[in-house]
């Protein structure tokens, strides 16, 4: 999800029986090459590494929490290097600093994202994979749309 606009980069459809992290590779490759991303942000399933390599070869930030039985990786490679020192950093200073101090609520808001994408039904009613594909997708382009029409402004009345 692009934080600065809440719009739905990429999409994946999986049966409910496969993780979440195997796929982070392709939703990164979803997104063109010559754009590029900042941060990843992802919950603590996404503590691999591969997920860590994916996000590192797209020169991208990741802000994934460890898990709280995390330990230190051998340092073979950069995404190593950049896990472990999220381990130091959460260890040093606390986990709720870190959260804070990396902007780690932009989670919620992509759980949020999530919530409103499964209100349009938790089932899809397509039965070819083609179809449910195209189904996601335009579920995805409507609430894309919604968010470029702006979000509602609450005034209290009195």
């Amino acid at each position: 999800m692009d934080t600065a606009t809440s719009d739905i980069r990429a999409v994946e459809f999986t049966p409910s029986s496969d993780g979440d992290s195997p796929i982070l590779p392709e939703l990164l490759g979803q997104i063109p090459d010559n754009e590029q991303i900042g941060t990843v942000t992802a919950d603590g399933a996404y503590d691999t590494r591969r997920c860590h390599a994916a996000i590192t070869a797209r020169k991208a930030t990741p802000i994934i929490p460890i898990r709280k039985n995390g330990r230190a990786w051998k340092e073979d490679c950069s995404a190593a290097k950049a896990r472990n020192e999220t381990l130091r950093a959460t260890k040093h200073y606390g986990r709720a600093f870190w959260k804070h101090w990396t902007r780690n609520h932009a989670l919620s808001r992509v759980e949020a994202k999530m919530r409103c994408l499964k209100a349009f039904g938790e089932r899809i009613a397509a039965r070819d994979p083609d179809r449910q594909t195209a189904e996601i997708h335009f579920r995805v382009a409507i609430m894309n749309r919604f968010n470029a029409l702006g979000t509602a402004e609450i005034v209290r009345a009195a």
